[in-house]
């Protein structure tokens, strides 16, 4: 399987020089990142919402190692929110944030990212939006998971990702299903022990299905992430049994796969939200595009060669 190793080249920094130098790089990168400021992608975002797509918006990049970093991170999203608001789009652009970004790897970390994360959340309620807390690394998920409380005590439309892979993840559901809350499901990016996870993808989507039965007969708004065509149709076909309306739930698909499928499910009156990422630390979100799906992976190395 070539995913793991894909995911231990996103760690590389001698994979990082050697692939951000390849000239095709940018062309193929443009595919799944379409800009690294914000005046390069808000057009995109008129054009999606144009399109009756909502979004969630990431701004890029992991590798903190610095409070000031960390600090830079939450003023990019602070930016980000600044721009969205007189486009008046409510919950139509939401955001998504990893708390890595935010500090949370760095001594007193949760402290930290919650103190970073808290004035975007402020700042996003007062344009009419939310934000969803990216899922990380295992070992990360109960701070995570701490900061998502915290969050919700004034801000309960806060969001949170699980991820299908993990064996706690079902039992996350759970607890999460009966809160109210907002809660994406995704299979999982991270290279994660057998310990911890399942390895077969067979066993990955049987999990998936479990967890969004769970997600679909709870009270909280489910968000199912995925681009596999059996796992959407499994999960309309579990939210109608559950009896939800079309509003009581959402997609959620990356930009630049399966574009055509998103327009579909808005055109069906499905609520279908776009994973848009932008910035300048693009390289380990596009590596874990690569391991996600074979397809990327050899849309990346035919461009290579056809036009390295």
């Amino acid at each position: 399987m070539l995913g793991p190793v894909i995911l231990a080249a996103s760690r590389s920094d001698r994979m990082r020089r050697l692939i951000s130098a390849a000239p095709v790089t940018k062309q193929v990168v443009d595919r799944f990142i379409p800009g690294e400021t914000v005046d390069e992608v808000l057009p995109i975002v008129r054009e999606l919402t144009g399109n009756g797509l909502e979004l969630t918006m990431d701004v890029v990049g992991e590798d903190i190692t610095t409070p000031e970093q960390a600090a830079a991170a939450r003023d990019a999203y602070l930016e980000l929110i600044g721009w969205l608001g007189p486009l008046e789009l409510g919950a139509r652009a939401e955001m998504s944030v990893k708390l890595s970004m935010f500090g949370q790897a760095l001594p007193g970390g949760h402290e930290l990212a919650l103190a970073n994360v808290r004035p975007v959340v402020e700042a996003a309620a007062e344009i009419g939006t939310t934000v969803t807390l990216d899922a990380e690394d295992h070992t990360t998920l109960d701070s995570m998971f701490a900061v998502h409380e915290e969050l919700r005590k004034d801000f309960p439309q806060t969001g949170c990702v699980i991820q299908a892979y993990l064996f706690r993840t079902e039992e996350d559901a759970r607890r999460l299903a009966a809160s109210g809350s907002r809660v994406r499901l995704v299979k999982g990016a991270y290279k994660e022990p057998a310990e911890v996870a399942y390895q077969q993808k067979h066993e990955i989507d049987k999990a998936y299905v479990r967890i969004l039965r769970t997600l679909m007969e709870g009270e909280g708004y489910p968000m199912i992430g995925s681009h596999d065509p059996r796992l959407v149709s499994i999960a309309q076909e579990l939210a109608r049994t559950a009896g939800r309306k079309l509003d009581e739930y959402e997609f959620q698909m990356l930009y630049g796969i399966r574009s055509d499928e998103h327009l579909r499910l808005a055109a069906e009156g499905h609520r279908m939200r776009v994973y848009t990422a932008y910035g300048t630390d693009w390289y380990g979100y596009f590596m874990r595009r690569l391991a996600e799906k074979p397809a990327n992976l050899r849309f990346f190395a035919r461009s290579m060669i056809t036009k390295g």
